[in-house]
C-alpha cells in the first residue's frame, strides 16, 4: 500500500475532513502538524493555548498517531517524504495570503519530484474563486453576495464521515506535542480555559446544544451579552474542529424561520470575510477605502493601555475588554462597542485594535478580524459609515438592561444602582458612598468625554474628506 502525508492545519477534526478521508482510502497515512514560526504564520497569545488542547484531542482521535514538528514546512515535508517513502501529500486549503503563496510553491516543488499533491475545501461553504458578479469581478457588498450565492443558489455538498479505517505508517519514534512549546504554564492558562471544552467532540456537542436550547430565540437574544443565546462556535470554526458545511446543513434541515435565517446569514458573513481576504489580500494591513490613508490617527499609549486593561471608566467597554482577557472571547455586540470606542472616541488606529484581538481571542481569524475592524472603522468594503458612532452608555442601557454582564466583569460597580451603572461619574456622592465606590481609586473616571470625543471624530472625518 502506498504512503501519504496528511498535513493538518485549520482542520483539526476527523469527520467531514476531505484530506483525511481521501488519503485514507488509498494509502497508509502519516498525519502531521507543523508549527511554522515564521512571522507570516506565527500563532500568538490565546490561540496557542487552544491549539495545544485541540491538537491533543485530535491526536487521541487518531489513536496517538499524530506527529508534531516545529520549523519550515517545505523542509520538514521534504525530510519526511524521503524518510517514509511518501507517494502523496494531502491537505485542506487555507485562504490566508501567506498560506496561498506557500502552498503554491510547495505543490509545484513536490509535483516536480513526482509526488502527488491533493488539496480540498474544508473551511468554507463555497470556494471564493467560484463566486463572481455578472461582470466577472468580486463582490464588494454583502447583501447581493448572500442573496445570489446562498439564498438563490443553495449550497450543495456531500459531508464525509470519519474514515472507517485509517492505516498508519509504522514510525520509529513519536514526536511530542509538548515539543511545540505552545503552553507557557502560567496560571492564566488554566483560568481562561475553565469555561471551555476544546476539540471536535466539544464542537459537535455545542452545535447540538445550541440547536436544541438557544436557536429558537437567536435573532433577538444574540444582542444581549448577559443572555447565552449565541452558538459560541467561533473558536471551534477557527481551528476547524467543526465544518461550516455541517453547520449549514444542520440548520437547513430545520423548519425555516427568522432565527434560522438570521443565524445562516451570520455564518455567511464569516464566508464573506474570507471571500474579501481572498480577493483583496491586503485587507489585514491596508485601508480598503484609500481616503483613510489620510486620517489623523492619534497614537496615544495611555489610551491604548487603558482600553486593553478595561480601565477606561466606561463600564460596558471595560466589561468587554475584561471578558476578552479573562475568557478568550467577547460577545459580538460588545465587540462592536469596544471597537467603535477605540477608533472613534479614543482616535486610535483600527490596526491596533485588530492586533490586540489577534493576541487575545480564541477565534482570531485573520479574515474575520480584519474585515470586522475595517467595518467598524468605516474604511472597509461594505463598511458601516465612519459617522456611525456607538454611544456606549446607551448601548449598555439597551443591551445590558439589568447590568448583569457589566457587574460580572466590573465587580467594582456591583453595588451601584442600575440607574447609574453605565454612568457612575453622574452618581451623587451619597450613592457612591452607599455602594462602597470611590471614583479614581476603585474605578476610574472616564478617560475621555464621550460627547466631545464624538465631535472630534466627526471633525477629523470631515477634515480628511476635505483634503482629498
Amino acid at each position: 500500500m502506498t504512503h501519504a502525508i496528511v498535513l493538518f492545519r485549520r482542520d483539526l477534526r476527523t469527520t467531514h475532513n476531505p484530506a483525511l478521508y481521501h488519503a485514507s482510502q488509498d494509502h497508509k497515512i502519516l498525519p502531521i502538524f507543523i508549527l511554522d514560526n515564521k512571522e507570516e504564520f506565527k500563532i500568538v497569545g490565546a490561540s496557542r493555548l487552544w491549539l495545544h488542547h485541540s491538537l491533543k484531542s485530535l491526536d487521541k482521535s487518531l489513536n496517538h498517531n499524530m506527529q508534531f514538528f516545529c520549523g519550515d514546512t517545505k523542509n520538514i515535508l521534504s525530510g519526511l517524504i524521503k524518510k517514509y517513502n511518501i507517494d502523496a501529500v494531502y491537505w485542506n486549503r487555507c485562504y490566508e495570503p501567506a498560506y496561498i503563496e506557500q502552498d503554491t510553491k510547495i505543490k509545484a516543488a513536490l509535483q516536480e519530484q513526482g509526488i502527488q499533491v491533493k488539496s480540498f475545501n474544508a473551511r468554507l461553504i463555497k470556494e471564493p474563486w467560484e463566486l463572481l458578479k455578472d461582470d466577472d469581478t468580486p463582490y464588494r457588498v454583502f447583501t447581493p453576495f448572500y442573496k445570489k450565492n446562498y439564498l438563490q443558489n443553495h449550497p450543495s455538498f456531500t459531508l464525509l464521515d470519519r474514515p472507517q479505517q485509517v492505516g498508519h505508517l509504522t514510525r520509529d519514534e513519536k514526536t511530542s506535542l509538548d515539543a511545540l512549546k505552545l503552553l507557557t504554564h502560567h496560571n492564566w492558562e488554566e483560568k481562561i480555559l475553565s469555561s471551555w471544552q476544546v476539540g471536535e467532540q466539544a464542537a459537535q456537542d455545542k452545535l447540538l446544544n445550541f440547536i436544541d436550547t438557544r436557536l429558537h430565540h437567536y435573532k433577538r437574544g444574540r444582542d444581549y451579552p448577559a443572555i447565552n443565546t449565541t452558538s459560541v462556535l467561533s473558536p471551534h470554526l477557527h481551528f476547524g474542529e467543526i465544518s461550516p458545511q455541517q453547520i449549514w446543513q444542520e440548520i437547513e434541515t430545520l423548519e425555516p424561520n427568522d432565527n434560522t435565517a438570521c443565524f445562516l446569514s451570520e455564518l455567511v458573513w464569516r464566508e464573506f470575510a474570507y471571500y474579501i481576504l481572498y480577493h483583496f489580500p491586503t485587507i489585514p494591513d491596508e485601508n480598503m477605502n484609500k481616503k483613510f490613508n489620510h486620517f489623523p490617527w492619534n497614537n496615544n499609549i495611555e489610551f491604548q493601555n487603558a482600553w486593553q486593561k478595561g480601565e477606561t471608566g466606561i463600564p460596558i467597554v471595560d466589561a468587554g475588554m475584561r471578558e476578552l482577557w479573562q475568557t478568550g472571547t467577547m460577545h459580538n455586540r460588545v465587540r462592536m462597542i469596544v471597537a467603535s470606542f477605540l477608533i472613534k472616541n479614543l482616535g486610535q488606529d483600527w490596526r491596533f485594535g485588530k492586533d490586540w484581538f489577534d493576541a487575545c481571542l480564541f477565534d482570531a481569524d485573520l479574515a474575520s478580524n480584519s474585515f470586522n475592524w475595517q467595518w467598524v472603522a468605516g474604511c472597509g468594503l461594505d463598511a458601516a459609515p465612519y459617522f456611525r458612532i456607538f454611544n456606549p452608555i446607551l448601548q449598555g442601557q439597551k443591551f445590558d438592561t439589568n447590568g448583569d454582564y457589566t457587574r460580572r466583569f466590573v465587580p467594582e460597580l456591583k453595588h451601584l444602582p442600575t440607574k447609574y451603572l453605565f454612568t457612575p461619574w453622574l452618581a451623587p456622592r451619597h450613592i457612591l458612598q452607599q455602594s462602597g465606590l470611590q471614583l479614581d481609586t476603585a474605578y476610574p473616571n472616564p478617560i475621555v468625554d464621550l460627547s466631545k470625543s464624538r465631535d472630534a471624530a466627526l471633525d477629523a472625518y470631515k477634515a480628511m474628506k476635505s483634503i482629498i
